[in-house]
């Protein structure tokens, strides 16, 4: 998107401060090349929304589909979410008739209906430690304090709603997603996800497939929120029957954009897909994924390369891992300084999660089928035959 150079006039000297030319600026507000999906909104304004591009004609949509996974992120699910109440029902305003996309924008609406904007008046110019606040204050000089803003994981319903339309699309090439909660804190879950019925991990408050394990997971969870503290955690996530070829090589390799799509989540510190960093450990004779002809195809022995190799899917199962930080919003008093540099205290309000990675699961899974869905379009450009 090309920009017009904007000279910006400094009124007190009256002198042109500077000129912006940005030909080639992206805002980052937008995601993906031809499955497009821009959000906008803010944690306290009147609505968040969404514009989803390039979806095909044709598709039919489940609404209720689209509601399910809207209720497995919205806030005020469990005793161990934030106790905002937000219901996240969507309005679709624009390209859907009769049940089917028809092919041009899809305008997606979802009204925030329980803002407390009070909870915030305290740290109007003070900087939240770990927060958004310093690095927005300083990128535009105004910011929107109430809940954070633009930079509130409260963005995220957008692209859950966003991602619920990609995975049906998905569903068509019978490609499914699923995450799971694999640690929280020290509490980790070492079982394989090869050894796990995934489909219990929506059978408890924290997502996890093992039952005991989420007991134990939950009870630590509720221990550090009553501390009036936070926890960190790690999402696991598991692509199936997603089809060889998927990737564009160079710099979009499928592995780079998935890495890219999860380190936009808020709260993200860390992404590994396949082996990860424990692949160091092996020697390449234990590494490499010996290729077979089984079913009339072609797999791997084994699955270290996590589904993708060079860049682009091989057809086997792609896992990969996402760490989560502690939210940084504690409910105790934290040193700080002011917009003027002044020492201040900053006071715990309002309503968080003591644990982001339970409502996580969903956004984790949203984000995957936005970077499959662009990637299974721009496939069909790889091959003459594919046009």
């Amino acid at each position: 998107m090309a920009i017009e150079p904007i000279s910006i006039v400094n009124k007190s000297s009256g002198t042109d401060a500077h000129t912006i030319i940005a030909n080639t600026k992206i805002m980052g507000n937008t995601f993906g090349k031809l499955f497009r999906l821009t959000t906008f909104g803010e944690s306290h304004g009147k609505a968040l929304g969404a514009i989803l591009d390039g979806c095909p004609a044709g598709l039919t949509l489940d609404l209720e589909k689209i509601r399910a996974e809207m209720q497995r992120r919205k806030p005020g699910q469990s005793k161990i979410t934030t106790h905002r109440k937000e219901e996240d029902e969507i309005e679709l305003l624009s390209g859907v008739f009769e049940g089917k996309t028809t092919g041009t924008p899809i305008g997606i609406l979802i009204p925030n209906e329980d803002q407390k904007s009070k909870d915030y008046a305290h740290i109007a110019d003070a900087f939240r430690p770990s927060h958004a606040d310093f690095t927005y204050f300083e990128k535009y000089g105004h910011r929107d304090h109430r809940g954070g803003g633009r930079s509130s994981a409260r963005e995220t319903a957008a692209r859950v709603a966003g991602g619920a339309i990609a995975k049906q699309l998905l569903a068509t090439k019978g490609i499914t997603i699923q995450a799971y909660v694999s640690q929280v804190g020290e509490i980790r879950l070492e079982t394989p996800y090869t050894s796990l019925n995934l489909d219990l991990a929506e059978d408890n408050i924290v997502r996890c497939p093992d039952p005991e394990l989420a007991e134990t997971m939950i009870a630590h969870i509720d221990q550090v929120r009553k501390d009036r503290d936070t926890i960190g955690g790690i999402v696991s996530c598991v692509i199936k029957n997603c089809p060889p070829g998927l990737g564009e090589p160079v710099f979009d390799r499928l592995h780079a954009e998935l890495g890219k799509a999860m380190l936009s989540i808020n709260a993200v510190k860390g992404f590994e897909y396949g082996s990860g960093f424990e692949g160091v450990t092996l020697r390449g004779s234990q590494h490499n994924d010996a290729f077979e002809q089984r079913d009339g195809k072609i797999h791997t022995l084994t699955n270290h390369s996590g589904g993708i190799q060079g860049g682009i899917s091989n057809g086997e199962d792609i896992y990969f891992r996402v760490a989560f930080k502690p939210v940084a919003t504690i409910m105790q008093d934290q040193a700080s300084v002011n917009e003027a540099g002044e020492a201040v205290t900053v006071s715990g309000k309002g309503r968080h999660d003591p644990c982001v990675v339970p409502r996580a699961v969903p956004i984790v899974e949203a984000m995957a089928a936005l970077v499959l869905a662009d990637y299974l379009l721009l496939s069909k450009t790889n091959k003459l035959e594919a046009i």
